[in-house]
């Protein structure tokens, strides 16, 4: 089954060991309000999900390498499998003085 989350995982399709996913965990553990613990956690915030959006980005681009080499190679095939409908363009030139006569 090709779908299921552990499939993903173990075949690597998804981004599952990543130390930033450990930051999203909610914790409920009141502290008092402090000026400079705010303005540091929202730079750690800033500076965490930074890390994260190129942490994926590279893990996407990882997968995604081989697809132009794949990509262009169907697109061959497809040409050389339907080169008869393509039309020239002499052929073109002939219908459309066809057309204006």
């Amino acid at each position: 089954m090709k779908w299921t989350k552990a499939f993903r995982k173990s075949h690597g399709k998804e981004l599952a060991v990543d130390s930033t996913l450990d930051f999203e965990k909610r914790r409920h553990v009141p502290v008092k309000y402090d000026r400079n613990l705010v303005q540091t956690t929202i730079k750690a915030m800033k500076r965490v999900a930074e890390i994260k959006t190129a942490r994926e980005k590279r893990f996407y681009e990882n997968r995604m390498a081989g697809n132009k080499k794949r990509e262009k190679q169907l697109a061959l095939k497809d040409i050389k499998t339907g080169i008869d409908l393509i039309v020239s363009p002499l052929a073109r030139k002939k219908a459309q003085v066809k057309i204006f006569l």
